[in-house]
């Protein structure tokens, strides 16, 4: 009987497997371990309620990536509509200035986004239209916070053919919304906000 070998290749795309979902990036300074020990806080100072809106929001934004981790296009698409919802409630004119500007251009990203995940029924396509939200999500947690809660900005190396895909969550622990069971753990927490 002649033995059998593994293909160099396979070996090769497990390694990077490993690597890239150990939680752990190559050459990680002190400085990135220090600053994930403390959340950073809002770039702006703003109305209590205005972060209890986007808190609100940012609630229904976990529900959307929770039915992405469980792989159910039909749950996104109603969580999306949901969070579209939601989203029409935070009032804009509570902010002034930069802060309104800046708002008026997350809260569009978020609206585009979520628009689309609610008309989509293909899994893969939300999870990419879910990227889009996360961007304008995060960008809105880290300007004005949510009001005492804290939010965990992560991020899977292997996602979208290895680009590389951003979340955010409520826990440390990964729950990955780009792959759901196949690699629930996969990726690792790059900054806490609040």
């Amino acid at each position: 009987m002649k033995p059998t070998h593994t293909p160099t290749w396979l070996l090769c795309l497990v390694a990077v497997a490993i690597a890239g979902c150990s939680g752990k990036k190559g050459g990680e300074s002190t400085e990135t371990k220090d600053a994930m020990a403390e959340p950073t806080g809002p770039r702006f100072e703003v109305d209590g309620t205005f972060q209890k809106q986007l808190s609100a929001t940012f609630e229904e934004y976990l529900a959307l990536k929770d039915a992405l981790v469980a792989s159910d296009a039909e749950a996104a698409r109603s969580a999306a509509t949901q969070a579209r919802n939601v989203l029409t409630t935070v009032d804009g004119s509570l902010l002034s200035g930069a802060a309104q500007n800046d708002w008026n251009a997350y809260r569009e990203g978020m609206d585009r986004a979520l628009d689309a995940i609610a008309l989509e029924s293909d899994l893969e396509k939300q999870r990419e239209l879910f990227s889009d939200l996360t961007a304008s999500m995060y960008e809105s947690v880290k300007a004005f916070g949510l009001g005492g809660g804290i939010a965990f900005y992560e991020y899977c190396p292997m996602a979208f053919d290895n680009e590389g895909g951003y979340w955010l969550s409520d826990s440390e622990t990964i729950r990955n919304p780009y792959f759901g069971d196949k690699m629930l753990t996969c990726g690792s927490v790059q900054e806490k906000l609040r």
